[in-house]
């Protein structure tokens, strides 16, 4: 059985990455997007950046599996929350 993965938001230097990626690792991960730190200073288009990432991933999973997702949070593992990469 094939692992279904999620979003993954870095901060990488000045920038918000975002990426799709397996569960419990970032090996392979499919860089998604990008936007500066700045930019996402102001909660409405941090919000507006991470609604566009997440119907990016729901697109992913669904042309892999034929069905559309149903998103939920879940925190990062332990090993991705530890500040910048």
């Amino acid at each position: 059985m094939n692992k279904i993965g999620r979003l993954a938001l870095r901060v990488e230097g000045d920038c918000w990455n975002a990426y799709y990626a397996m569960p419990d690792t970032m090996k392979d991960a499919i860089w998604l997007g990008s936007i500066q730190m700045r930019f996402v200073a102001d909660q409405a288009r941090k919000d507006m950046f991470m609604v566009l990432m997440v119907e990016a991933v729901a697109d992913l999973i669904e042309e892999a599996t034929g069905e559309r997702p149903t998103m939920a949070e879940r925190p990062a593992p332990e090993h991705e929350k530890s500040g910048r990469a």
